[in-house]
């Protein structure tokens, strides 16, 4: 059973089990892009309700073939992940890798790894927290696995959407017209003009930092890379549910991760999918871009909660809500057909 709780001038959210209602949705061929932070394969249970273990693995990599069949024919699948601990243990599981290789080799889906990103939040809380704090045993487990999956070899794409700001030196190359040209120690060949285009910024990296750049400090990691604010405790969404006493979803897509993948991978228009919708992270940079979108969530409270990203003025989004929408829906297939 599932139904329709609300939609907007782009997109629809529904409440119900992703497999039933993806397979009820005719959207075969449609979806240009599946951008989703599932359930994290973990070794215990959370709130926000995931499987654990074998039963995790079996039931992830049947996804696969399921979210396959619904991509246009240059269609991109990108699934975020966080790593796993052995239960009460200092070992790393290889619950999420495993996942994410169960996933990718299903036969029946026809996909392929495009490329894997690294997303390192800088600012994370001590995880595990009893052998990095108390017996400072092991580091700070700090990053997510982002793997960006296609049941083609070229999906649709184009880096030149999310190209990040040039570092202070290649300003300085670019205005001074300047630099070392020639041969290397690498065996490359550096024409004397190879540096001098200005291309309107540098291509990203496949390591995505949560921390806003800074051009008056030296970065740990490289200018060129996807360095965007973490900004979880002070958006819109966060305080508004603060100031109405909402318990927010506590495994929430940061936004800007969102939206890099929705302008690297999609045009206006173009359909994108979340199977694990949440508090509608993808919806809601979805709809800033101009692109059409579906969420789904078996969770009708965080639906609810949803609702309150489009309530930001920076939006000025037009929701309607649907009361006992059960079952078909004529506009699913205005939406999976348009």
């Amino acid at each position: 059973m599932y139904k329709l709780l609300y939609s907007t001038d782009y997109g629809k959210y529904y409440v119900g089990k992703c497999e039933e209602t993806i397979s009820r949705l005719n959207l075969k061929g449609k979806v240009q892009l599946i951008l989703t932070s599932p359930p994290f394969p973990l070794n215990n249970k959370k709130q926000y309700g995931n499987l654990t273990g074998d039963d995790y693995l079996q039931w992830f990599s049947g996804l696969a073939e399921l979210f396959s069949s619904v991509l246009t024919p240059n269609g991109s699948i990108v699934i975020e992940m966080g790593n796993a601990w052995e239960k009460e243990r200092p070992v790393q599981s290889l619950l999420t890798l495993n996942s994410l290789l169960g996933f990718v080799n299903n036969e029946r889906a026809g996909l392929r790894l495009c490329q894997e990103f690294i997303c390192y939040n800088p600012a994370r809380l001590p995880s595990p927290a009893q052998w990095v704090t108390i017996n400072r045993i092991r580091t700070i487990d700090s990053f997510t696995h982002v793997w960006w999956m296609s049941n083609s070899d070229f999906p649709k794409a184009d880096n030149r959407r999310v190209l990040r700001p040039y570092s202070k030196s290649m300003k300085r190359l670019l205005k001074s017209g300047k630099f070392n040209s020639g041969r290397r120690p690498s065996e490359h060949v550096i024409s004397e003009k190879g540096f001098l285009s200005d291309n309107k910024g540098s291509i990203s990296h496949n390591v995505l930092e949560l921390e806003q750049i800074d051009e008056n400090k030296e970065l740990r990691l490289p200018y060129s890379m996807l360095s965007i604010s973490n900004t979880k405790s002070n958006d819109f969404f966060t305080k508004t549910c603060k100031d109405r006493g909402i318990i927010p979803h506590p495994a929430r897509m940061p936004l800007e991760l969102a939206s890099f993948f929705i302008e690297f991978l999609t045009d206006e228009g173009d359909i994108v999918l979340d199977p694990f919708g949440g508090s509608n992270t993808t919806g809601f940079c979805a709809e800033r871009a101009k692109r059409k979108w579906i969420s789904i969530e078996a969770n009708e409270d965080y639906g609810k909660q949803s609702m309150i990203r489009f309530e930001d003025p920076s939006l000025k989004a037009k929701i309607k809500t649907e009361e006992n929408n059960y079952g078909t829906d004529a506009r699913i297939t205005e939406l999976g057909n348009s």
